[in-house]
């Protein structure tokens, strides 16, 4: 999971065969795996991703793309929830460097899970996201992410898998395997902590060697602070094309329900405070 910063062409040829298929399809400004969270019907929710790489890759993908060392990247999210089972989102991803703003156009995206997800002991869902990207952060135009969720909890423990499948069109089209998965306990009221993987396998039906391959495991925490929902995790890379060593964090807000109470403790779309009402729920597949 890598930007990347401006670098000559000369030697960024190399980077390019050898980092292209890994860095181009996946970025940082949203780090995070899906929970089947959703608004409630009619309400608005915002989360702010910041992400910083603390020790990253040093040279770009491809020519002219940016590189990923010492980068803060990120997105405002904006969703909406249309039905119990849908919500839909915008991104406006950016990412800042040698105190440059770089902006990555927008994503939407839409949003199915089964509905009330947060009470259930077995979810799942499926997400879909179109892209619009800049030349900075990949040299495809467009691209789609399919992300799959699937997940089971108690009211001690989660575990979540997104099986993704990231799409890029045109000239360099790729498709690539990218599974993340999280796993984590609770431990007081509004107090969580656990693990997070992300990885990039490379093009599916052709995957790189694992040297070449994405490998991070984050260790986080969710916690409430007030009215806002916060994740926040330090990553560790674990192959030579991971970046070294990443902070990420996550602040959400829920706008009250027009004609409704505010629920502080409704879940979003994030993964933030999975066990909600969790004691006290029956099972429900």
């Amino acid at each position: 999971m890598k930007l990347h910063r401006l670098h000559p062409v000369a030697i960024a040829g190399l980077a390019f065969f050898l980092l292209a298929s890994n860095d181009d399809a996946r970025a940082t400004d949203e780090i995070q795996v899906y929970n089947a969270g959703i608004a409630e019907i009619g309400q608005f929710t915002i989360q702010q991703h910041l992400n910083y790489v603390a020790l990253g890759q040093k040279s770009p993908p491809f020519p002219g793309g940016l590189a990923s060392n010492h980068s803060l990247n990120g997105t405002p999210e904006f969703a909406y929830g249309v039905t119990d089972w849908w919500e839909v989102g915008l991104y406006l991803p950016f990412s800042i460097q040698d105190e440059r703003f770089y902006s990555d156009a927008f994503k939407l995206r839409t949003l199915f899970v089964s509905p009330h997800a947060e009470q259930r002991n077995v979810f799942y869902g499926v997400n879909f996201e179109f892209s619009n990207e800049t030349p900075p952060f990949s040299q495809s135009r467009f691209s789609m992410e399919i992300r799959p969720i699937i997940g089971m909890r108690n009211s001690d423990y989660e575990f979540i898998v997104n099986p993704i499948v990231d799409i890029h069109f045109g000239k360099f089209a790729e498709q690539h395997f990218a599974p993340a998965a999280r796993i984590a306990r609770k431990f007081g009221d509004d107090l969580f902590a656990g693990f997070e993987y992300y990885s990039d396998l490379g093009q599916i039906g052709n995957f790189d060697k694992l040297s070449d391959q994405q490998h991070t495991l984050f260790a986080v925490t969710d916690f409430k602070a007030g009215v806002f929902d916060v994740n926040f995790g330090v990553g560790y890379g674990l192959t030579p094309a991971s970046d070294r060593l990443v902070v990420k964090t996550i602040i959400g807000y829920a706008f009250p329900v027009p004609g409704q109470k505010p629920d502080a403790d409704r879940r979003m779309s994030g993964p933030v405070n999975p066990f909600t009402h969790a004691a006290a729920r029956s099972f429900q597949p």
